[in-house]
């Protein structure tokens, strides 16, 4: 597995995920699958493949957080600059076809929420934008083909 960089607020979720995935999402499952096989034959009891099948999907979940977790590096925040666009920075800007706005924080894969407007940095847009800065105009490639943006601002 490659080496994801994140910050310290999202390594420290993964690990609140996977305590709770170990501490209370294992043994409520385990109660299942032992509820289940108390009810007799197993070869045909829905209760138990379905608690079996949702523990193999937990251990998988868990087996993967663990290994991002291993493979990560901590992005030192106090080191980002804003004169040119990189991880973590908040960039503003324009759609040069509608005029509309938008500001995005580009975040490492792990951590990307299109709902808090995080976009990781493997995206196309986060890619084209990378180096970039303010009054730059860049035409990105997108699945429904090239976007133009002008880069309104930097921040943190």
């Amino acid at each position: 597995m490659a080496v994801s960089y994140m910050t310290e607020e999202g390594y420290n979720k993964i690990l609140e995920e996977i305590n709770y995935l170990e501490t209370i999402k294992r043994p409520e499952i385990s109660a299942q699958i032992a509820e289940a096989r108390e009810k007799g034959d197993l070869s045909e009891n829905a209760e138990y493949d379905a608690a079996k099948e949702a523990q193999g999907m937990m251990e998988a979940k868990l087996a993967q957080l663990k290994a991002l977790i291993s493979n990560a590096r901590l992005i030192d925040e106090s080191r980002i600059k804003t004169d040119a666009i990189q991880i973590m920075n908040k960039v503003t800007l324009k759609n040069r076809k509608n005029n509309m706005k938008m500001t995005y924080t580009l975040v490492s894969d792990s951590e990307a929420n299109l709902k808090e407007n995080k976009i990781a940095i493997s995206t196309p847009i986060a890619k084209g934008l990378i180096g970039k800065k303010v009054g730059d105009v860049v035409d990105i490639k997108v699945p429904s083909g090239v976007m133009s943006f002008e880069v309104l601002d930097i921040s943190i």
